[in-house]
């Protein structure tokens, strides 16, 4: 048995939205109240138990693996497990999970969950088999409610839906913070700064669902920078997402023109903020109606990370 016991909450976690978040502060809350001993431990999987059982098409993940530790560190999580899923581990019994990754490994005293939880082969793991499996072993288990808004609840689903429709907006509310992307900034095309609109083109650090195609307002944070007008620092960004039409392109591109910046961002790691959705992908007839349209974006962009940063 583990020196120090936990607190544990156990699931997919994808999106870490608010709803994830009551489950995450109930954790935290009861760890404290635990005493000083009793930490607050998460396990969670890669990839997702549905793509690989084939009970869902294998979507890429709204927060990937890296993303979502450094996510549930910042809250407050003292230890992340990330377990590797495949069918070995969805063929253990409730039973076998429970003594191998949460008493064995972190001395789990309770389980706090959803109300819809499962694990296990077949999810014979319900809420209630747990909470008779933890009256035996010497553990609580807790049902945190589901947090329910707009007519239904909050959930990676809502959220999907909300980016692929282009609702960054709605997106935002539900996970409670923006969509955002991590990536290496890329040789492009060089097209933007020909016509005047320089882009930084960014390779995800790590595969992950994208927004619907078009342009949007971000914020763009620089590493070592932190002058700008945005939250901790960040640039006013015009986003793009597509296949750039007027060039015939075939391959999905994520560009960012950085609004009053004219250092070099080549080989950095920037981090893109989706606020508002400005327009749809369009191809244009030529350059300089592009060139006309690019400019009609940032302005509009201007003004509403201006509006943001105000609010903010």
């Amino acid at each position: 048995m583990t020196a120090r016991r936990h607190v544990v909450a156990v699931g997919v976690f994808d999106g870490l939205h608010r709803g994830h978040r009551r489950i995450i502060d109930t954790g935290l809350t009861r760890a404290r109240e635990a005493g000083d001993d009793v930490g607050f431990a998460v396990v969670t999987f890669d990839p997702h138990p549905d793509a690989v059982l084939g009970k869902a098409p294998a979507e890429l993940p709204l927060t990937p693996p890296r993303e979502k530790v450094e996510l549930l560190r910042a809250w407050g999580v003292d230890r992340v497990h990330v377990l590797p899923f495949d069918r070995e581990l969805s063929a253990l019994e409730p039973e076998a999970f429970v003594e191998r990754h949460l008493r064995a490994t972190l001395g789990v005293i309770r389980l706090v969950t959803g109300p819809d939880f499962a694990l296990g082969r077949g999810r014979r793991g319900t809420v209630a088999h747990l909470a008779a499996l933890g009256a035996r072993a010497g553990f609580a288990v807790e049902t945190v409610p589901l947090l329910l808004e707009h007519h239904g609840p909050v959930s990676s689903t809502r959220v999907r839906g909300a980016l692929r429709g282009g609702d960054v907006g709605f997106a935002a509310e539900l996970l409670g913070r923006p969509y955002s992307i991590d990536g290496r900034v890329v040789r492009g095309w060089g097209i933007g700064t020909k016509l005047a609109y320089p882009t930084a083109n960014l390779d995800p650090l790590e595969p992950r669902f994208l927004p619907a195609d078009g342009v949007y307002a971000g914020w763009v944070h620089v590493p070592g920078d932190g002058a700008g007008p945005g939250p901790r620092g960040a640039r006013r960004g015009a986003i793009s997402l597509g296949l750039r039409p007027t060039f015939d392109g075939h391959d999905r591109a994520l560009e960012v023109h950085v609004l009053d910046w004219v250092n070099d961002l080549r080989d950095m790691d920037l981090r893109v903020e989706f606020m508002t959705w400005i327009r749809g992908q369009e191809k244009f007839d030529d350059a300089a109606a592009l060139v006309e349209a690019l400019g009609r974006d940032v302005a509009c962009c201007r003004e509403v990370l201006q509006e943001e940063a105000g609010r903010g």
